[in-house]
């Protein structure tokens, strides 16, 4: 649709005067251009205009203005020139600092003099080497990883997913062998990399019903032991070797709740080749204030229509795992108004995301959900 067009029908279902209408397009514009229309899943043929017009359509008139002022004022939307800095800045700000910290400590030297004494110097060089990237999701953006540090990481160190075939983890080892000159070298930091935490419950949680911990750290952790079986006693990783987990983006509650929970876990997760110590660092961590429920009247006609603009089929058992099963709030109740370039997480308000055709639910019915920025669901 031809933009002027779309702002005009937008006008009209909004029904601004002249004077309104002049301020809103301008600013809609603006962000269009330099922003939401670069959302990687908007239908062939739509952009933010068009969505953000029949968006507000699934609203009576007098509710509109309160949907729109959510978008104008309350919507965060990370774009990609935002996501790409968060990843440029992953090795100087987190990894480099950790090298540094790692062999000062174990020689025993101030941090700001590893660089300046050669043998620290060669050893963090050494360790840098040893260093093991692995992807959690396409996410990791571990092709920006590696562009962005050519001539301090290889692509030998860099893996797109956590779960390798024995022949992938004998590449990795042989290449870092003969890197290092060393026969025995093996990997002393394995990060573990992703773009988004919201919740850290499909990270690592406790299931209570097996009574046993899940999540993608416990699929690592079996891809490893495999591993080490595989190669038959080989060990991949040093007997001193640490976990660091990294996501690019936070939300306050989950930075807290997954150290709590690793707390817990950690009893259960030790044996024999397990980490000495594990890790986790985020780019970004989100205000504490950011959830649209998180300061009373603040957004309370908005969390109206969260609960009236609502269709429980899109709940799910996968859904179930983050303790909350009305999802008008997102997955686990998180409540964010965010929206990330590549895809809408879950944990956001279910308005922005969800899409269903409505319909008879057990008695009731639901409304169709019109999504403003469409998900590509993890699971179907």
């Amino acid at each position: 649709m031809n933009q002027d067009l779309g702002l005009k029908i937008l006008g009209e279902i909004m029904s601004w005067d002249d004077d309104r209408a002049r301020r809103e397009f301008q600013w809609l514009r603006l962000v269009a251009r330099f922003k939401y229309d670069g959302y990687r899943d908007f239908q062939a043929g739509m952009r933010f205009i068009e969505s953000l017009a029949t968006w507000l359509q699934q609203f009576t008139p007098e509710e509109r203005e309160t949907a729109y002022a959510f978008v104008r004022h309350t919507l965060i939307y990370v774009g990609p020139s935002e996501m790409q800095r968060l990843v440029e800045q992953f090795y100087p700000r987190t990894v480099r600092d950790r090298v540094i910290a790692t062999i000062a400590g174990e020689r025993g030297l101030p941090t700001y003099r590893v660089l300046a004494d050669l043998e620290a110097r060669a050893a963090a060089e050494r360790l840098r080497r040893q260093t093991l990237f692995m992807g959690l999701s396409d996410g990791a953006r571990i092709d920006i990883v590696r562009h962005s540090n050519v001539g301090l990481l290889t692509n030998e160190q860099l893996v797109l997913a956590t779960q390798v075939d024995k022949e992938k983890w004998q590449d990795l080892v042989a290449n870092l062998r003969e890197d290092l000159k060393d026969k025995n070298a093996r990997f002393r930091l394995v990060y573990l990399i992703d773009d988004f935490m919201g919740t850290g419950t499909s990270f690592l949680r406790y299931n209570s019903e097996k009574k046993k911990w899940s999540g993608k750290l416990l699929k690592f952790k079996e891809s490893v032991d495999n591993a080490v079986k595989a190669l038959e006693g080989d060990h991949i990783l040093a007997a001193d070797w640490q976990l660091c987990i990294h996501h690019y983006i936070g939300t306050s509650a989950a930075a807290k709740a997954v150290q709590s929970r690793w707390a817990e876990a950690s009893k259960a997760l030790s044996g024999e080749g397990w980490a000495t110590g594990v890790h986790f660092s985020f780019g970004m961590v989100l205000p504490e204030d950011l959830p649209i429920d998180a300061v009373s009247g603040r957004s309370d006609e908005f969390l109206e229509l969260t609960k009236t603009y609502y269709d429980p089929i899109i709940r799910t058992r996968h859904t179930d795992v983050g303790g909350v099963t009305h999802l008008g709030l997102g997955y686990g109740g998180c409540a964010l108004p965010l929206v990330l370039e590549h895809n809408t997480p879950n944990n956001s308000v279910a308005l922005l995301w969800a899409e269903t055709d409505g319909g008879d639910r057990d008695g009731v019915t639901a409304p169709a959900m019109r999504p403003l920025f469409r998900r590509r669901q993890r699971h179907a």
